[in-house]
């Protein structure tokens, strides 16, 4: 049985469900996966500094399988080298589960200031032989200060 297709909305910077008429489209399980990966808050480690209060989000069993990334810690963060270092580590973190269930059998990730106030990515997921299995470029409104 194939996951609910989630197709990344570069205009409107979001996920949402394709549908096919009137029913939810299946297939291109890679693509969700990853989408849900980086987008889906992951709980913050019990040394992050938390933003904006003390919540420190994530999935109930995160204690289990941890899910998501933890982009949301650099919500307010200045525009740097350094948080653009974070954000390919934090990145590198909620992907290498595909890679651990061997999914993938590595990633290509990079990431840049597209604009101001927008924080730009580019991941491709590469298979055991090197073929191109998932190519995508995303993007995060920034909040943080320049």
């Amino acid at each position: 049985m194939a996951d609910i297709t989630i197709s990344w909305d570069a205009t409107n910077q979001r996920g949402d469900w394709t549908m096919s008429g009137p029913v939810l489209s299946t297939g291109n399980d890679l693509q969700t996966a990853i989408l849900i990966s980086i987008f889906s808050d992951r709980m913050a480690e019990a040394d992050d500094v938390i933003p904006d209060g003390d919540d420190p989000r994530g999935w109930w069993a995160d204690d289990d399988v941890p899910i998501g990334s933890r982009m949301w810690l650099l919500r307010r963060a200045k525009q740097t080298g350094e948080t653009l270092q974070r954000a390919y580590d934090y990145l590198a973190e909620a992907l290498q589960w595909l890679i651990d269930d061997g999914v993938v059998a590595r990633f290509d990730i990079s990431v840049q200031w597209a604009r101001k106030s927008t924080l730009g990515a580019s991941i491709t997921a590469y298979s055991p032989t090197g073929t191109i299995l998932s190519k995508g470029q995303y993007a995060w409104a920034w909040t943080g200060t320049n």
